[in-house]
């Protein structure tokens, strides 16, 4: 199986939610946006790994940065497993792949996608160096644009890298925290499990509710802004998945289950996917 079609089995498994809109991308962005997502799921699967405490992680995601930063034609086959030594058998598949994931793209926006997930990766270890102790509203803006927002942007970069799409990127961010945010809810339970609340000090779900509220309004718009493009066939799914996500938390679903998602898809005109 070749890197393209093995690295879309991967982002299946791994994110039913953004597998469905990358599989519909044309060719060439398919390939940049699947290789941005996968590179951001190798470092978030260290962030919250329940076998690693916060000093390792932090090490682990300094060392991908630092390895990051050094690509200049790709990387060299053994460029990551130095600093994997020890992890191995740990660490999840997609993480060990990382060096892969980072060819994927397309080399005239490759190094973009090292870039952001360099980024990324040292915002990851900040938190994790202050075991994610999220005291008030603008620590969880932080938190939020480093993990998310910051997607928000990579994506329009690709947009744009694409087929000139431009966009709003101050709608960018809010596109990013307000998924975030749903992912936040939906997790809250478990992460509660392994010690970790990403709840501002006294906020309830309620609070929490109305944040991801407030980004999905600029979500909202920066969609709505988007030429009939990709892009727009994209940042469509998502969306309604992570309003269909609120709704279903409202009613005391843990989460969508595969009906609700493909009966989400489908209200989306134009958009044609098989969801499995």
């Amino acid at each position: 199986m070749d890197l393209h079609r093995n690295a879309l089995q991967i982002l299946k498994e791994t994110s039913r939610t953004f597998y469905i809109p990358t599989s519909i991308l044309p060719s060439g962005l398919q390939e940049a946006v699947a290789s941005a997502y996968l590179c951001l799921r190798a470092i978030d699967e260290i962030e919250d790994h329940s076998k690693l405490n916060s000093s390792e992680k932090a090490q682990l995601l300094y060392t991908i940065s630092q390895t990051l930063q050094g690509g200049v034609n790709g990387f060299a086959v053994d460029a990551f497993s130095a600093g994997f030594s020890g992890y191995e058998d740990i660490l999840a598949e997609v993480t060990l792949r990382i060096r892969e994931w980072s060819l994927l793209a397309p080399e005239t926006i490759a190094p973009r996608v090292w870039d952001a997930t360099s980024a990324m990766a040292v915002r990851m270890a900040y938190w994790a160096e202050k075991n994610w102790k999220i005291d008030s509203e603008s620590d969880l803006d932080r938190y939020t644009f480093g993990v998310a927002g910051a997607v928000g942007l990579l994506l329009s970069d690709l947009w744009t890298w694409y087929d000139g799409t431009q966009t709003n990127r101050t709608l960018a961010i809010g596109f990013g925290r307000g998924l975030q945010a749903v992912n936040i809810l939906r997790n809250h339970s478990e992460d509660l499990e392994r010690g970790v609340d990403f709840f501002p000090e006294g906020w309830t779900t309620v609070d929490m509710q109305e944040y991801a509220l407030r980004n999905l309004a600029l979500a909202e718009a920066y969609t709505q802004a988007l030429p009939a493009s990709p892009a727009l066939n994209f940042c469509q799914i998502p969306l309604a998945l992570a309003h269909g996500t609120i709704d279903a938390l409202a009613n005391g679903k843990e989460k969508l289950n595969r009906s609700d998602v493909i009966a989400l898809v489908e209200q989306l005109n134009g958009v044609n996917v098989k969801v499995s």
